[in-house]
This record gives structure tokens, C-alpha cells and sequence, in this order.
């Protein structure tokens, strides 16, 4: 009696196991995975950890010899390819390779666009053009004189801000690298142009001077870049000084208050006089620059310009 009970457990499990097997999707509770590499069983049960069975194991023998399939030899386990998935913080979006880790703005801030602020600064500068225009010929301000610098100061800020952040976050845009000389240049040129008009030929000579240099290295660029040594021509130091020399004397200049001329200059320098004075200085300074910076460049271009090179 208790063998026959005995008997009727020991059946009762083995078709419990099957029964629990079949429940996870197997057909056996010791089948081996055909879908693994070659020399690795598992039990193929899903649910829980698949544990690796060495092929030589008693287990794996007899599942070979029911299945009539020679033992497998043990091979070692192939390398788990690792995938990898774009984990880049949201603030390196559209940041290149040598970007610099974000600051404690962008870090504020991790979904908003930086990347595209350097060319948003160049069209900022763009659209002051339109509104200095404005400012200087149509305001009643008293104050409308402070105005026009301001909005020249600032514009002039963008031009130093959106190549520094260009470089820091290592972006470089084909649209960004041609819009932004361009925005400087017409920038600069319609203040000079306002001044000459409102100042006469003492602002005059040298405004002209510095277009003149302007469109001749340009036209020069262009030239060099169509025989393939533009970096001949290059932006060099004596270039910046210009740059920063002449945005500064124009934004000198653009504050002073209407009534300011050469003969009341010389009678008294105080004041807002004082100030013209020193924002002339500087334009006349800002030719001479032009000039001597002009000449390096076609200095350089001579080789090519006379065939030679």
C-alpha cells in the first residue's frame, strides 16, 4: 500500500513537471535550445534565469542520446555584442566633436536650440541694419542719438559673440560662414554712410577709404579662392584691429548729439566735443589700419596676381 502511494506521488510529479513545462511554452522539461550557437544549452524555460548547462553534463548527454544527435563540444561562450544607443545629453544636441561641456546656462536650460544661436546673433545683426536706418533718419528722440549707438554697439557685440560661441561649441555652418562677414560688412558700411551724410567730408575721406579697402579684399578673396589659395588671404590679426577700431569709433560717434563740427571743435574740447574728438581720432586711426592691413593681403596675393606662383 505505501509503495502504491509512493508510486502515485512520484507519477503525480512527473506529470505536474510536464504539465508546468508546457505552461512556459516547452515540450519537455529538459529540451535543449536549438536556437542557441552551437556547443550551449539552456533550458529553454521563460519566466526565469536561463542557466548555461555544460555539454559534457549527464543532463545534456541524455537529451543528445534521446534525440539521437551527437554531443556538442564545449566551446566558449561567443562575446555579447553591446549596442549602443544616443545617450547625449540633451544640452550637447547639435554640438560638434570638440564642444566645449555645458556651462551653467545651457545646463538651466538643456532643450533649448544653442546650437543655433550663433547664426540667430548674425541675423540679429542683420535686422538692425533696417532698424539703425530708422532710428537715425525718422526718431524725434532727444535721446534718439544714444539710441542709434546702442543699437550699433550691440549689433557690433553679436559680431564677436557668435564666432566665439561658434568656436567654443565647435559649430560650423556653410550659411553661417558666408552671412556673417557679410552682415559685418554691411553693418559698418551703412553707419559710415549715415555719418558721412550728417558730417560731410571729414567723415567722408576716411569712410571711403575703409569701403574702398573692403571691396577690393573682397574681390581679392574671391579671386584667390577661384585659384584655390584663399588661405593666402585669410583674416589676419592687422584685420581684427580694424574691425574692432572701426566699430568702436562709429559707436563713439553715432552718441554725439547733433551740432558737432570741425570749427566748434577747435574752439572748445569739452563735453560732448571732447567725446567726437576722440571717436575721430579713432576713425581716422581705423584708415590707417585699413590701408597698412590692405597692403598685407595683396602682399601676400602679389605671387599669384603677378604668375609667378
Amino acid at each position: 500500500m505505501r509503495l502504491a502511494k509512493q508510486s502515485f506521488f512520484l507519477f503525480s510529479g512527473i506529470v505536474a513537471s510536464f504539465s508546468t513545462a508546457s505552461s512556459f511554452g516547452t515540450q519537455s522539461s529538459i529540451k535543449v535550445a536549438r536556437s542557441l550557437p552551437q556547443g550551449k544549452a539552456f533550458f529553454n524555460i521563460r519566466g526565469g534565469s536561463d542557466v548555461a548547462q555544460d555539454s559534457s553534463s549527464p543532463v545534456t548527454e541524455l537529451a543528445a542520446q534521446a534525440q539521437d544527435e551527437p554531443v556538442p563540444e564545449a566551446v566558449p561562450a561567443p562575446a555579447v555584442a553591446v549596442v549602443e544607443t544616443d545617450a547625449a545629453p540633451a544640452a550637447q544636441k547639435g554640438m560638434g566633436p570638440n564642444s566645449a561641456p555645458p556651462g551653467p546656462l545651457r545646463r538651466l536650460l538643456p532643450n533649448f536650440p544653442w546650437y543655433t544661436l550663433p547664426n540667430q546673433l548674425t541675423y540679429v545683426r542683420c535686422v538692425a541694419i533696417p532698424v539703425l536706418i530708422a532710428q537715425f533718419y525718422i526718431s524725434q528722440n532727444p535721446n534718439k542719438n544714444l539710441h542709434s549707438s546702442l543699437i550699433f554697439a550691440i549689433a557690433s557685440i553679436t559680431d564677436y559673440l557668435d564666432g566665439y560661441l561658434a568656436r567654443r561649441w565647435d559649430i560650423c555652418s556653410p550659411f553661417g560662414a558666408f552671412l556673417d562677414p557679410v552682415a559685418d560688412k554691411l553693418m559698418v558700411s551703412t553707419a559710415l554712410i549715415l555719418l558721412a551724410g550728417k558730417y560731410g567730408a571729414v567723415v567722408a575721406i576716411p569712410s571711403a577709404i575703409i569701403l574702398a579697402r573692403e571691396i577690393a579684399v573682397s574681390a581679392l578673396r574671391e579671386w584667390m579662392a577661384s585659384k584655390g589659395a584663399r588661405d593666402s588671404v585669410k583674416v589676419g590679426f592687422q584685420g581684427k584691429c580694424k574691425t574692432a577700431l572701426t566699430m568702436a569709433a562709429l559707436t563713439v560717434i553715432l552718441a554725439v548729439p547733433d551740432g558737432w563740427s570741425v570749427a566748434t571743435a577747435m574752439q572748445k574740447a569739452a563735453g560732448w566735443d571732447l567725446v567726437m574728438n576722440g571717436g575721430m581720432v579713432m576713425l581716422f586711426m581705423s584708415a590707417f589700419v585699413t590701408v597698412t592691413s590692405g597692403s598685407v593681403y595683396f602682399k601676400a596675393a602679389a605671387p599669384v596676381l603677378l604668375g609667378s606662383k
